[in-house]
C-alpha cells in the first residue's frame, strides 16, 4: 500500500522557520552523538519543495467549525 502524500502550503517565511528548526534539532543531535540521517532527508525535502500555486478557499475559523 503506498503511503499517502501529506501537502502544506507554505509562505516562504514558513519554510524558512521549519528548516532552521531542522537545522537546530540537527545541531543538537550532532552534539549529542547521534545520527542524524532522517533528518538530512527531511531537510531536503523541505528545502527543495516545489512551488505550486493554487487556490484556497477560506471557510470560515475554527469556532464556526464546531
Amino acid at each position: 500500500m503506498k503511503e499517502p502524500h501529506y501537502y502544506l502550503p507554505l509562505t516562504e517565511y514558513e519554510q524558512s522557520v521549519i528548516l532552521q528548526s531542522l537545522y537546530d534539532k540537527k545541531n543538537a543531535l550532532l552534539r549529542a552523538g547521534r545520527t542524524t540521517d532522517a533528518l538530512d532527508e527531511l531537510i531536503i525535502k523541505v528545502a527543495n519543495a516545489r512551488v505550486k500555486h493554487i487556490k484556497v478557499i477560506e471557510r470560515g475559523g475554527y469556532a464556526d467549525a464546531r
